[in-house]
């Protein structure tokens, strides 16, 4: 499967914005998706993920309450909506993909666990 992020972009901070990462090559509903991020000079780690069909969503401590995932399998599109962006949001945004089995537990939020990567979006917060 190829994935293409995009709707990254500068934002002040208390702001909102909506990522998407379009799926192609793949049965899109036999994936998890997942968002990271990496910050400059940080180790890339997980933002979200959400299970096939969307009835499971996991998140990172830093973005539960602000960050919402979901998927739109019709258009084999995920969507990363964040509220209340703070200035640590700044980041390269990264789409994933697992094509297998449900994870356990803390894989979902393991990069080891996805086999597919899209480009990167970057999202800018100013304070």
């Amino acid at each position: 499967v190829q994935l293409q992020a995009s709707g990254g972009g500068l934002v002040q901070a208390g702001g909102s914005l909506r990522l998407s990462c379009a799926a192609s090559g793949g049965t899109f509903n036999r994936y998890i998706m997942a968002w990271f991020r990496q910050a400059p000079g940080k180790e890339r780690e997980s933002v979200a993920a959400i299970t096939f069909t969307g009835q499971g969503t996991f998140y990172a401590d830093s973005v539960r309450g602000r960050f919402a995932i979901s998927r739109d399998n019709a258009k084999n599109t995920v969507y990363l909506q964040m509220n209340k962006m703070k200035p640590e949001d700044t980041a390269v945004y990264y789409c994933a993909a697992h094509l297998g089995d449900m994870f356990s537990g803390a894989s979902y939020y393991k990069r080891e666990s996805y086999e597919y990567w899209g480009q990167g979006t970057l999202v800018t917060v100013s304070s």
